[in-house]
């Protein structure tokens, strides 16, 4: 294989990075011109997120001459934690293109290092950002975007599609009635709504296993295809930071955006509730601990957690991957094919 420094390798990958440039600097300015400030927030943190199952890569403070305290530190996985602080603060709407690290994540639409675009507006709502979403996507992307053997024509309106319906849709089951009113899934509930349904699943798995078994292969092969899709209402034991639907606490104001069959953005109307959220959060220690025992893990971010009892303004937020909006822009099969060392050094 050509290394990635070669200028044969360089000149391939041309027109992408071309592209990347062009679409850095149209983010930037379209960003501006809505009002939003461009922030920096630091990559080396003491919680890189709170994802049960990403990974991170560890490092740690040692200080100057032995002065001061060693502390343990983290890649953040995303920025999240960090643009909610500012909230917080009192900046208004902000944005970062944030260089983040996933580890042990590689494929082709996966690297380990890579950079996420994230946004987040003060006073706007779920219905609100998928509308700004699918204006930036419209606005960055040409009129049709091919990946793999999916085309999609993204000057069409976005389909909005909740997951009870997704699942009524391809599943044949009903999936709220699989939760209850707390927001806990029931496994035993899914699976025998999956056997019902004819889906042979492994009767050992539990209620997120079974959900992501079926959404896999069921819902995702089917959406963000002839247009770009937004997948809403995600059931509560998947709420992440999102706060739970007022009209029904079974599902969570949570969607992500498809296009040409690519996942690209996965978006909250934000919890602010510290209460709720540290409840959340000490589960997702507990369940990292459980699911991953081999893997290093981290606490609970006690100071997010003061900074949401200081009071995070209602808000919606975005994290999209800025390198897979770059492989539909430019028209590349590889994440790798969208940087400058082409994924050095993981291939």
């Amino acid at each position: 294989m050509t290394s990635t420094w070669h200028p044969d390798s360089l000149a391939a990958r041309m027109p992408a990075l071309r592209a990347r440039a062009r679409l850095a600097a149209a983010t930037r300015a379209w960003f501006s011109h809505r009002g939003y400030s461009e922030v920096e927030t630091p990559a080396l943190v003491p919680v890189p997120g709170m994802e049960v199952h990403l990974h991170g890569f560890s490092s740690r403070f040692e200080p100057h001459l032995g002065r001061g305290e060693v502390l343990p530190l983290w890649l953040r996985t995303s920025p999240e934690l960090a643009l909610k602080r500012l909230l917080v603060a009192g900046a208004g709407p902000v944005f970062e293109l944030a260089r983040v690290w996933r580890n042990g994540e590689v494929s082709a639409r996966h690297a380990p290092e890579f950079t996420m675009l994230e946004w987040y507006r003060p006073g706007a709502g779920f219905s609100e950002l998928m509308d700004e979403t699918e204006a930036y996507l419209r606005e960055m992307l040409p009129p049709r975007v091919v990946h793999g053997d999916v085309a999609t024509d993204v000057g069409q309106p976005f389909e909005r599609l909740r997951m009870q319906e997704a699942f009524a849709r391809w599943c044949g089951l009903d999936l709220l009635a699989t939760i209850g009113p707390d927001g806990e899934g029931d496994g035993s509930a899914l699976l025998a709504a999956a056997a019902a349904a004819g889906h042979g699943l492994p009767p050992d798995l539990s209620w997120e296993d079974a959900f992501f078994r079926l959404m896999l292969d069921h819902v995702e092969p089917r959406i963000g295809r002839d247009r770009g899709t937004f997948l809403t209402h995600w059931p509560a034991p998947q709420a992440a930071l999102a706060r739970r639907d007022p009209e029904d606490p079974r599902a969570a104001l949570r969607f992500e955006v498809f296009v040409a069959g690519l996942e690209l953005a996965n978006a909250f109307d934000e919890l602010t509730d510290p209460a709720e959220q540290r409840a959340r959060f000490h589960r997702d220690v507990a369940d990292r601990q459980r699911l991953h025992p081999e893997a290093p893990g981290w606490p609970v971010d006690e100071d997010f957690l003061a900074a949401l009892g200081q009071g995070l303004p209602p808000t919606a937020g975005i994290a999209l991957g800025f390198d897979r909006l770059v492989m539909l822009a430019a028209g590349v099969p590889r994440i790798a094919d969208t940087l400058w060392l082409g994924g050095w050094p993981y291939g």
